[in-house]
């Protein structure tokens, strides 16, 4: 009787709940003196986003708003969140950008637009220069600013000449694309615009320009539980994302918690699409500010906001948990996904990243596909990431964090970065296509059944001390340097080139690199192929050097196919079932490679999820995959 009570009391509260949600509809064609009901909806979604409060629910309808969204308020918790969504098969895009007519042709396929500087409200991106921590300006001001034509950004120049002769950038992808060229000025009323859009007529095209810094962002932390579901995102003036600073892309958590950012089109903002990172007041470009102190680098001031945040509250009670999901992610200069220690107990999965840093006219320390400081107990997996500088790159403090099932491949710098961190991380059933598949200068890493057909970068770092944790918290433990080695590497294929020549010592198709490690490694169960060496600690393993897999990617539309030939020499010797006892404690954190919750884990699955033998899985990411030539489908 007493356990029906309580199942009436919950199932009341259910339904009080459920009725006291309210659902406000958002359309083009609506007004924000409505009451956001479906027949009178609301006419912008920022005006929803003044109303809604935990478990109400805001639809947007077919368009296009172009607005910054700043909710008031968030859930709270995961059941009582505060949802965002575009009405089923509904096309709904919100930009950062207005259109601009009204463009006075000059010469030579050259146009001018003079805009007053009231159009850009209190913020002018044609005033504001991307800057930050680590940034690198090439020698002159980009502005946060950007034009499209048609939906294509066009290449900002630092003279005006440039845009009246453009000469292509025969370096990167779209040398052609690199001749439609923009330039601004800015006095104290009106913004002037030249630019060339060859022969294009921009009064009879589309042509919008960026004018506001973010498109979903809000303004304080303390709004958690919010999901964002099915939107096309684009065109901000987003900020250069240091880890030292207040991190605010395209859509940003702002140091919150529970966010999920799900099924949306992400593209074309000028440094960010996403960030989960944090805020302003833990530091913001301290290195920056600090310059004149020549005995203060980089790594100081970032330990300084480390503990900055700490005194700040960071832990899994406030901070991070997000889910970010089934997006397309592309055109951004800096990242797809960033964040400096908001991403925490995080997952990232089943996103497509690709075109980050293409058009290549800024650099920096900040670059990749995805780019996290302090991912602990984050899970990145099943997530495609190509034609990026780096595919994902793990930054500092990077304990108890899983990359699983991705597929890496045309990576200009390498598919995967892994600086100074302590671990332990765990790579798994990854298939790494890249020149080059791994920069590893961190210890405590293990990498098991992964395809990698790119070269192996090692090396220590001992200039530099960082921090690692308690287990599966943020409770700094201690501080310490990277001597090379303390990593693991089980049941591996490494495909070379065909080149057999010795390696140079630090980079090497397969593991050679760390022949010199200082601290043990453990190796058993690796495959070696066309080329690809073990290092002479290598143990159980097979090598067939004049084996070619013959590897090919087929994009073919949305699906994604992999050509390979398997040789059954390498799936003869007898390997054995990966698991949180076989990979033993990284070393300076004392540590398990085990599941976020602490249980044990074990490599049981492949790239597809199909179930591993427990008693002689397969070498590589495929359990099984068959003889000879296959083509896999992959994406």
């Amino acid at each position: 009787m007493k356990n029906l009570n309580y199942t009436l009391i919950f199932l009341l509260v259910l339904i009080t709940s459920t009725l006291q949600a309210k659902e406000y509809h958002v359309s083009v064609n609506g007004d924000d003196t409505n009451n956001g009901a479906s027949t009178k909806p609301f006419r912008t979604i920022n005006h929803a986003a003044q109303q809604a409060v935990a478990g109400d629910y805001i639809t947007v309808h077919a368009g296009t708003y172009r607005e910054r969204i700043d909710p008031a308020n968030g859930g709270e918790n995961d059941a009582k969140r505060i949802i965002y969504r575009a009405a089923t098969g509904e096309k709904v895009e919100i930009k950062g950008s207005e259109i601009i007519s009204g463009w006075e042709k000059e010469k030579n396929g050259i146009w001018k637009v003079v805009l007053p500087n009231s159009l850009f409200g209190n913020y002018n991106p044609y005033k504001d220069s991307v800057n930050g921590d680590w940034f690198i300006n090439k020698g002159r001001i980009h502005h946060t600013g950007e034009v499209f034509l048609n939906g294509k950004s066009l290449y900002e120049k630092e003279k005006i000449e440039l845009v009246v002769e453009p000469i292509a950038d025969n370096t990167i992808a779209d040398p052609t694309g690199s001749t439609y060229t923009w330039y601004c000025e800015t006095d104290d009323k009106n913004t002037t615009i030249w630019a060339n859009f060859q022969k294009s007529d921009p009064n009879k095209e589309m042509v919008e320009i960026s004018v506001r810094p973010t498109v979903f962002y809000p303004s304080k932390p303390g709004v958690n539980y919010i999901t964002i579901s099915g939107f096309h995102i684009s065109q901000a003036a987003t900020q250069w994302g240091a880890p030292t600073a207040e991190q605010v892309g395209m859509v940003a958590t702002h140091w919150n918690k529970g966010w999920i950012i799900e099924n949306n089109v992400i593209c074309d903002s000028k440094c960010s699409g996403i960030t989960l990172g944090k805020e302003r007041g833990t530091g913001h470009n301290t290195w920056t500010a600090d310059k004149a102190n020549v005995n203060r680098d980089g790594n100081i001031h970032y330990i300084e906001v480390t503990f900055n945040v700490l005194r700040n509250g960071w832990n899994k009670e406030n901070i991070g948990s997000h889910i970010v999901r089934n997006n397309t992610i592309f055109n951004c200069e800096q990242t797809g996904i960033c964040g400096s220690m908001g991403a925490v107990f995080s997952t990232i999965e089943n996103n497509h990243i690709y075109n980050i840093w293409t058009k290549r006219q800024f650099s920096g320390a900040e670059i990749g596909g995805i780019k996290f400081h302090a991912p602990v107990d984050t899970q990145i997996r099943k997530n495609r990431i190509h034609d990026c500088k780096r595919a994902i790159w793990l930054d500092w403090m990077t304990q108890g964090t899983r990359v699983s099932g991705n597929l890496f491949y045309n990576n200009s710098s390498e598919d995967l970065f892994i600086e100074v961190n302590h671990g332990p991380y765990l790579i798994d059933n990854n298939i790494m296509l890249s020149p080059t598949a791994i920069s590893n200068w961190s210890g405590g890493g293990a990498y098991v059944h992964n395809l990698i057909a790119g070269a192996i970068n090692v090396r220590p770092e001992l200039n530099r001390f960082t921090p690692y944790f308690l287990p599966h918290s943020t409770n700094v433990m201690g501080l310490t340097t990277i001597f090379g080695g303390d990593d693991r590497f089980y049941n591996n294929v490494f495909v070379g080139t065909g080149d057999r020549t010795a390696s140079d010592g630090r980079i090497a198709h397969g593991l050679e690199a760390y022949n010199n490690a200082k601290l043990p490694v453990w190796m058993n169960g690796n495959a070696y192929c066309n080329g690809a060496k073990p290092s002479d600690k290598d143990v159980n393993f097979t090598t067939e050097p004049v084996f070619n897999p013959k590897w090919k990617l087929v994009e073919d539309g949305k699906d994604v196919y992999l050509q390979i030939a398997f040789n059954q020499n390498i799936y003869d010797q007898k390997l054995k079932m990966i698991t949180t006892e076989m990979l033993g404690k990284a070393k300076a954190p004392k540590a398990r490679f085990d599941n976020p919750d602490g249980t044990p884990l074990k490599i049981d699955t492949d790239y597809f999820g199909a179930k591993r033998s427990e008693i002689n899985p397969s070498v590589g990411p495929f359990e099984n995959p068959g003889k000879g030539e296959l083509k896999l489908k992959v994406w």
